[in-house]
């Protein structure tokens, strides 16, 4: 069964750099068969794509966010990461990891609040 499970601080203050990282579980990052994808939803609002990594390391953002964004992969902890700089109040979101089959995410993790304010 595939699992995907968010970590890091649920409280970053503006200007800083929101870090994030999903742990994958019952599925490797590096099938080829796959992308990972970081998604977030800020209060009141729909679901925001931010961006993927793709099995052998390339990656892609929105490009709204692309400025801000950075995604990486540990592929020893099977594991991806969201970087997010310079981040303000409207960064404020539930963020979830996914993973991407074909053209869209089959499998999410449970999501972590992360909340921006000083």
């Amino acid at each position: 069964q595939v699992q995907l499970q968010e970590s890091g601080p649920g409280l970053v203050k503006p200007s800083q750099t929101l870090s994030l990282a999903c742990t994958v579980s019952g599925a490797s990052i590096t099938n080829s068969a796959y992308a990972w994808s970081w998604i977030r939803q800020p209060p009141g609002k729909g679901l925001e794509w931010m961006g993927l990594i793709t099995y052998d390391g390339s990656t892609y953002y929105s490009p709204s966010l692309q400025s801000r964004t950075s995604i990486s992969r540990d592929t020893s902890k099977n594991q991806f990461s969201l970087q997010l700089t310079s981040v303000t109040p409207e960064d404020t979101a539930v963020y979830y990891c996914a993973r991407r089959a074909y053209s869209s995410e089959d499998y999410w993790g449970q999501g972590t609040q992360v909340t921006v304010s000083s």
